[in-house]
């Protein structure tokens, strides 16, 4: 079969899926649908669909997963810069001074299996490091029954999540698109109408794995990471099994890492003011710059009200009441 019928066959059929599954209005799409038991927009469930069935893990693979608008670029530049602090010993050429991190740390689904793509991934530098926001539940298997894969889950308070969400999706939201209001967004994050949420599933996906299987998936917090960056370097170090010998602490190499990696530095980059990642297919518009707000514990006290304050908090001690995940609300 040709590539170009290869193709229209595959689109075909996720327009026969569509119309089989539940679906809500969208974030930046007209709509989402539920896919797999959560909330995904088309381009996405094609490009899940194709790596569930065409990627093999590798048992040095490394995955950092996130719920959107939780650190995400953050974690990427950690660890990149990690993994690779004995080829790039030098911060002022790394990697990160002229890339954005997600050039560096493709995405499964915005980039390596986006637009119908297939890609060969037995050349990529090892260990490689994939991206994702994809539930635990809908990953690949071989990713998820490896004993060596290594993923690192970034969570954040959900207060900061939906902010950072809302004016993040606002830029992306077409023209062509009618404009919604922030009370319905936080209806619609609330009701779980969001990319890959419910929000709370999610993040209990992630822990709950990383409290049976701790060598497999490590589950860090946003929050604790601003309040301690150097012991949580440390932790991640050692997790994806580059820890940081005497020597290097003594040298003060977590902390170079940690102000390569900072928000500020990032955000005053070239390459992040005025640049476009890999991920520029999602919205011709994209620009890095709407990868850095303010990168702030605490700014949802700055849009709130006491009823949204309420309601996000009775529904999140329902949601997660008994599992041992819980936040501060700074």
């Amino acid at each position: 079969m040709a590539a170009s019928e290869k193709e229209e066959e595959e689109i075909e059929e996720l327009r026969e899926l569509l119309v089989t599954l539940p679906k809500e209005k969208g974030w930046r799409t007209r709509f989402i649908y539920k896919f797999q038991g959560f909330w995904s927009q088309p381009k996405e469930i094609q490009s899940i669909l194709s790596f569930q069935k065409h990627f093999k893990t590798s048992e040095s693979d490394v995955v950092l997963a996130t719920i959107p608008k939780s650190g995400t670029t953050w974690l990427k530049a950690l660890a990149f810069a990690i993994i690779n602090r004995k080829r790039y010993s030098n911060t002022q050429n790394h990697p990160l001074l002229t890339s954005n991190p997600h050039d560096l740390v493709p995405f499964i689904e915005y980039e390596i299996y986006a637009n119908n793509q297939v890609p060969d991934l037995s050349d990529f530098a090892q260990p490689r490091i994939f991206a994702t926001h994809i539930p635990y539940h809908a990953l690949e298997e071989s990713m998820k029954k490896s004993d060596t894969t290594k993923i690192v889950y970034l969570c954040r308070n959900p207060f900061d999540t939906f902010i950072s969400s809302w004016l993040f999706l606002k830029k992306l939201r077409p023209e062509s698109l009618p404009q919604f209001s922030f009370e319905e967004a936080f209806k619609m994050f609330c009701d779980g109408f969001i990319g890959c949420g419910p929000f709370w599933e999610h993040m209990l996906g992630y822990y709950n794995e990383s409290l049976k299987r701790p060598q497999h998936v490590l589950f860090l917090k946003y929050e604790d990471m601003k309040e301690d960056i150097v012991s949580n370097l440390r932790v991640l170090g050692g997790f994806l099994g580059f820890p940081f010998s005497l020597e290097e602490e003594r040298e003060g190499v977590i902390e170079e890492i940690a102000n390569l990696c900072s928000f500020d530095k990032l955000k005053e980059l070239e390459v992040n003011k005025s640049g476009k990642a890999a991920m520029a297919f999602l919205n011709n518009n994209f620009e890095n710059n709407y990868l850095f707000r303010k990168g702030q514990v605490g700014d949802w006290v700055n849009h709130f009200n006491p009823s949204m304050v309420n309601k996000l908090s009775q529904l999140m001690e329902d949601k997660f009441q008994g599992s041992g995940l819980s936040f501060k609300l700074h």
